[in-house]
């Protein structure tokens, strides 16, 4: 599995990759890995504030829908509309391609919660 190194993780399989003053966020290779093929995407809309920990929308794949939870409180100032259209950009390149939305980041130490590459790579190695 592929952890970028200068992204940031999440318990919740989320990554964080900062940019000038906002953050673009997506799920994990693990994440998708573990999904399997995705077959859609809700995502919020642009304008809407999220909170810390609150669910920014789903991915459905398989028999389950899988909830993504915003890794820090600001305001969605992008979505990737292309991965709504489609999903499976989320399995074939989840860093990139497969990214979900942009947030603003309104308290950086909110980051301060997320993980390194090698701590999330520990996390998903050693999880029950």
């Amino acid at each position: 599995m592929d952890f970028p190194e200068e992204l940031k993780y999440s318990k919740e399989h989320v990554w964080v990759r900062i940019e000038h003053g906002s953050a673009v966020i997506g799920i994990t290779d693990f994440a998708q890995e573990d999904l399997g093929p995705v077959s859609g995407v809700e995502l919020p809309d642009e304008g809407d504030e999220v909170e810390q920990d609150d669910s920014v929308g789903s991915i459905e794949a398989r028999k389950t829908v899988a909830d993504i939870y915003a890794p820090f409180s600001g305001t969605v100032r992008n979505v990737n509309h292309e991965v709504i259209d489609n999903p499976e950009l989320i399995n074939d390149d989840p860093y990139d391609g497969g990214w979900l939305i942009e947030l603003s980041l309104d308290d950086p130490d909110e980051l301060k919660g997320l993980m390194s590459a090698d701590d999330y790579a520990d996390y998903v190695e050693n999880r029950d």
